[in-house]
């Protein structure tokens, strides 16, 4: 694990930040290793879910950081699906697993999306906000690109689960700000539910519902105890936050800084 440079400005930050990641997830490699697992299957059903249901009109759907396997379904959206990564052998399994039905695109989420104003009716992005330096840049990004009452949906690991919560009583860091992890020192933007509604409010969206995967409990012996239902009753005490926030029909998007400056 490479550490990044002692003193590093904000711009020197994000860009060692974008080689992290992209040195982890360049071949989708760690993605495929997880995604199958029934916590973050939970997780991926939930938001693709949210997306169907919840997206209007016929402009395309974006999902932005895709990996090697997009979360959605091209037949259940009203329109044309685009996934976008920044990793090109992840990007191209995307789309053979969408069996050519999703149109490709390279990008780097942590500069100004190429797209137009209100280019999309909905946009995903799965486990991607927590990695960025500047969330809120991203979704003032996410806010422009989609179309008046566009829909977001995004999911994130959450700071404040049930089981770090009570150990942070106890004087235990929540384990997702623990930069000694394997792959969680790339969190560099941990959220809880009320702070993730705030940044979207900030952006200019208006947060609709908060969903998560399974409350969960970590057994002295690594066997993990779950509930579906408290899941739904306290969302805010999951392991994922999976938020769903609309795009205004009359409020512009906020200003967003200059890709150089981020």
């Amino acid at each position: 694990m490479v550490k990044p440079p002692i003193g590093a400005s904000s711009r020197s930050a994000q860009a060692y930040g974008r080689r992290a990641n992209r040195r982890s997830y360049h071949d989708g490699a760690q993605v495929n290793a997880y995604v199958d697992d029934p916590y973050h299957r939970i997780r991926r059903a939930v938001a693709a879910r949210l997306v169907a249901d919840g997206v209007v009109g016929g402009r395309p759907v974006l999902e932005l950081g895709c990996g090697p396997r997009s979360m959605l379904d091209p037949a259940q959206l009203p329109g044309p699906l685009m996934v976008a990564d920044m990793a090109e052998t992840a990007l191209r399994e995307a789309r053979r697993t969408a069996g050519g039905r999703a149109v490709p695109v390279c990008l780097d989420a942590t500069r100004s999306l190429p797209f137009r104003t209100g280019s999309f009716a909905g946009l995903l992005t799965g486990e991607l906000i927590e990695h960025v330096y500047d969330p809120v840049a991203l979704l003032r990004e996410c806010h422009r690109v989609l179309a008046p009452g566009g829909l977001l949906v995004l999911t994130t690991p959450n700071l404040a689960t049930v089981q770090d919560r009570l150990a942070f009583l106890f004087g235990r860091a929540p384990r997702q700000v623990d930069p000694l992890h394997p792959y969680l020192w790339l969190h560099i933007r941990p959220f809880t539910a009320s702070l993730l509604r705030r940044v979207l409010r900030q952006a200019g969206f208006v947060p609709l519902a908060i969903r998560s995967n399974h409350v969960g409990w970590r057994l002295p012996g690594g066997r993990w105890v779950t509930s579906r239902l408290l899941a739904r009753l306290a969302p805010g005490l999951g392991g994922s936050l999976i938020c769903a926030a609309r795009r205004s029909f009359d409020q512009p998007s906020p200003r967003v800084t200059d890709a150089t400056e981020r």
